[in-house]
């Protein structure tokens, strides 16, 4: 792009992550019988990040849009966008809202300046490693919460060197508060870039769980995360194509034909259906 997208601040430089996951880390059922594969059961498990520059800007932006198409009659006995269903009503949410709003966000997202990272897994290769693992050692079981925090350390492993202070915006996960747990991810992350690249840097680090309806910048990246999952699970590119400007990093972790940590798009490498079904045949 050719604008930066830092935020700036007259006294420290502060990058504003906001993250949120598509499809699920659920592999068992409570028998401990395999669940991939069920209808129901996503294909992919994914994790985003969205570098926002102003979030307060996003959020009055986003709510002002939404006030917009509520108060339009043509949408006004759309179910989803009635306060009760507590569904567009409070938040965009892309799989949730009709069409028509969402080409509205989209829209309106397609021309901020963010940067949007991914990590993507295959969890058919997640139960294959958590299947063996639990033949080695009969005390393990997998748990879905060590999947989401193994993405958080991949994903951030680059993204905590370079500025004074980072907000990390996570979007809540059920009743359970995990807020320690992200925070020790995020400090393995940047302690293993240290150690492999010998940058060191002590930048404040604040972790906050919101939900999507107190933060635009978690609206935003469901988006993202959205189209992104639509090309992974459908196959459809379309929405990945209009966004594909702001995309900087898609780490396909389980795409090892070339490298063993997976195969990683960019905007010199843009990830489309050719590339894709080119390099991961039988998926």
């Amino acid at each position: 792009m050719a604008k930066s997208t830092r935020a700036r601040n007259s006294s420290a430089e502060i990058r504003r992550y906001f993250v949120d996951e598509a499809g699920d880390g659920n592999l068992f059922n409570r028998k401990g019988r395999l669940r991939y594969g069920e209808e129901g059961c996503s294909r992919y498990f994914i994790l985003g990040v969205l570098d926002v520059p102003d979030p307060d800007r996003i959020s009055q932006e986003l709510n002002a849009i939404r006030a917009q198409l509520l108060a339009d009659p043509y949408f006004k006995k759309v179910p989803s966008m009635q306060l009760e269903a507590r569904k567009t009503a409070l938040a965009f949410h892309a799989k949730d809202d009709i069409p028509e709003v969402r080409r509205e966000v989209f829209t309106y997202l397609s021309k901020q300046e963010f940067r949007f990272f991914a990590a993507v897994r295959d969890k058919s290769a997640v139960a294959d490693y958590a299947i063996q693992r639990r033949e080695r050692d009969g005390n393990y079981r997998y748990q879905p919460n060590e999947l989401y925090d193994y993405m958080v350390r991949s994903l951030f492993k680059g993204l905590l060197h370079k500025d004074d202070a980072y907000i990390v915006h996570f979007s809540k996960r059920g009743a359970q508060n995990r807020t320690a747990a992200l925070r020790e991810a995020l400090e393995i992350a940047r302690e293993r870039f240290a150690r492999r690249w010998g940058i060191q840097r002590n930048a404040a680090l604040s972790v906050v769980a919101q939900t999507p309806p107190q933060s635009g910048g978690l609206q935003a990246v469901d988006y993202f995360l959205w189209a992104l999952q639509r090309f992974y699970e459908r196959r459809e590119d379309r929405y990945l194509e209009f966004l594909w400007p702001q995309f900087s990093l898609v780490q396909d972790l389980d795409d090892k034909r070339e490298h063993p940590y997976g195969c990683y798009y960019t905007q010199k490498r843009p990830l489309t259906l050719a590339a894709l079904d080119d390099n991961s045949p039988g998926i």
